[in-house]
């Protein structure tokens, strides 16, 4: 059986950098009035779906802790804590919403922006860490939870998931 190909860091890298300076021209072009509207199909502002944008990518460090510690793991159990988070998704859907909400108010306009830049760095500097093996490393995931979560997904996958919600949420705001 051959090797798979390696994966391509440098396309996942430039992938979390094309988010990190699309944010900064949505934040930075965008006035008080715009970033208080409503946004396309959510119930948050521009300016709450923006740190919820970065949010996305905050929420990625925590994902890698736990494809790294599950895939060690026998699968029922990841299989089991899948479950878990999938019959708690009404309660993860509040809290995302209001804490997307909350958290808009201290990362706000002012300071969103340098708390991607810091955030997507040490994605950058963890992606290049990651061996091979761990990046093919894999883990159920709640499928209820993202639209862009998969019933099982690799470390590798996890890297690549905050830039497809990233152009999701992207759509929906109003800003122009």
């Amino acid at each position: 059986m051959s090797e798979p190909p390696p994966v391509d860091r440098a396309a996942i890298a430039a992938d979390l950098e094309r988010a990190r300076v699309a944010l900064h021209e949505l934040v930075d072009g965008a006035s008080t009035e715009q970033l208080a509207r409503r946004s396309s199909g959510t119930r948050w502002t521009n300016e709450q779906l923006l740190f919820h944008m970065v949010f996305g990518y905050m929420v990625v460090r925590r994902l890698l802790i736990l494809v790294r510690v599950f895939s060690r793991l026998p699968d029922p159990v990841g299989r089991g804590f899948a479950r878990a988070l999938n019959a708690a998704t009404p309660v993860f859907h509040q809290i995302n919403y209001f804490g997307s909400c909350a958290a808009a108010t201290v990362f706000n306009q002012r300071r969103m922006g340098r708390h991607c830049d810091r955030v997507i760095a040490k994605l950058q500097r963890s992606l290049t860490r990651e061996s091979e093996t761990d990046l093919r490393r894999s883990m159920a995931f709640p499928v209820r939870w993202d639209p862009f979560f998969t019933e099982t997904m690799t470390l590798e996958q996890v890297y690549r998931y905050p830039g497809k919600h990233f152009d999701f949420h992207r759509a929906q705001l109003t800003l122009g």
